[in-house]
């Protein structure tokens, strides 16, 4: 028997508790609601290139006979090292359906809102095709780690084999460096953190000296801030999350003063989310739903991204509503049209996009959150406490980033399922919807 989130519900394998079975008769009865399902990938899916065994069973029951999934359905990664098109078409053979690009949220993906940068030089850092996926999200003016480096040969020097050998070749020319965009983990993280440094240092010109301290740094846009993600070991391995966390540290270090960044993107940040909405919305209409999405549903293995970040949306999306009621009822004849709205708990910038956000579109009710066991999340080890007043991970150390204000509560999941397959069926059932 499984435990459901903090109130201590008992869930069997087939989800088939008394409390839910009620509330699914009291659905049937009525019109079915709407709602749309948000899933992790790594820990929730997959295990590396793994499929974890009851993904494919559960996409199974999600997709009609001709293929066609019965609710919106959209895959939220912090994963950045690869297009959409990519990723869609390795999940359409891990999960044996097909899977649109335009199902896909990478960490990344909420970029292409971040148009201000768009026509500045940036620096991009991490692996996999890096300057594919900037102009993919509409960077116009690209500079790699690697062509930095071999346009300044003498920056890079902890690898004593990677030192220039003979004369010292002269530096080449490249425009001054506008911003720095942070993709994902790099491959050598001593390479990366000297030349972003020298960056942020040198005000963009890092063949110059240092002659005195830019603060504030130019702007830096990070993606994925997750600390330790699931592979195929037993153990999680480090994130992006982690690498920030060297950044920072050196930073601060040598300047004393803190890194700051323009935008935190990916989980658990509220823009995140907010751009998964968007795609949510597009699918509901693909689907030719004629009523608005009333309830999200998150699923994900890790209490400080993914259960982190879809209660903050929640809160988000009860604040949002609170602020639609009022101006309503207000005598203002005139409803407020486009809102750039932020979340208090949310990191600087990461909250702040307009993704459709007039009242004359419903957001959702509300997101749920359910945390699976197959991932970062380990229920052996890391029990619910007994008291529904602790949380998840209030005995713990802190793994979410340094910006982002903690609150316990914000871990605490909706439910907790063994795998997706448990938490989809508990979905359906909390619906009224058969999977039949």
């Amino acid at each position: 028997m499984l435990r459901i989130g903090w109130r201590g519900v008992k869930l069997s394998r087939r989800v088939t508790n008394a409390a839910v079975s009620a509330q699914t008769q009291r659905r049937y009865s009525t019109e079915c609601s709407l709602f749309g399902l948000l899933f992790d990938i790594d820990g929730v899916l997959v295990r590396g290139r793994t499929p974890i065994p009851a993904a494919k069973q559960c996409f199974r029951n999600l997709v009609d006979g001709d293929g066609k999934y019965r609710v919106p359905v959209v895959f939220v990664t912090n994963a950045g090292n690869s297009l959409r098109e990519t990723k869609a078409e390795q999940l359409s053979h891990l999960l044996e359906v097909e899977v649109s690009p335009d199902q896909v949220v990478l960490s990344h993906s909420p970029l292409r809102v971040f148009t201000q940068f768009h026509d500045l030089c940036v620096l991009v850092s991490g692996q996999g095709p890096v300057v594919e996926v900037a102009h993919n999200v509409g960077f116009k003016n690209v500079v790699t780690i690697d062509m930095l480096r071999e346009a300044n040969p003498l920056l890079d020097v902890v690898d004593h084999n990677r030192r220039p050998k003979h004369l010292i070749p002269p530096s080449m020319d490249l425009p001054p460096i506008d911003a720095v965009v942070l993709f994902g983990e790099p491959i050598r993280w001593e390479t990366n953190l000297q030349l972003i440094t020298d960056v942020l240092l040198t005000n963009g010109r890092p063949g110059n000296p240092v002659t005195s301290l830019h603060y504030p740094h130019i702007p830096v846009l990070a993606c994925n801030m997750d600390l330790l993600w699931m592979a195929e070991a037993k153990n999680p391995r480090f994130g992006h999350g982690m690498f920030l966390v060297c950044l920072e540290s050196i930073y601060k270090k040598i300047t004393g003063c803190e890194l700051k960044y323009e935008a935190l993107i990916g989980k658990p940040s509220v823009v995140t989310y907010n751009y998964a909405e968007l795609l949510i919305r597009k699918q509901a209409e693909k689907l030719g739903w004629t009523r608005p999405v009333e309830r999200l549903y998150a699923i994900g293995d890790n209490p400080m991204a993914d259960i982190y970040g879809a209660n903050l949306y929640n809160r988000y999306l009860k604040a949002m509503h609170r602020t639609r009621v009022q101006a309503q009822g207000s005598s203002s004849s005139q409803v407020p049209g486009d809102q750039q709205c932020e979340a208090s708990d949310d990191a600087k910038g990461s909250g702040r996009v307009m993704v459709g956000g007039s009242f004359d579109h419903r957001l959702p009710e509300g997101c749920s959150s359910i945390l699976v066991c197959t991932g970062v999340y380990n229920r052996d080890h890391q029990d619910l406490p007994s008291d529904p007043e602790q949380t998840v991970t209030e005995q713990r150390i802190f793994h979410g980033h340094r910006d982002f204000r903690f609150d316990p509560s914000l871990t605490q999941p909706s439910f907790i399922v063994h795998d997706v397959r448990d938490g989809v069926e508990l979905v359906f059932q909390r619906e009224g919807w058969s999977l039949q």
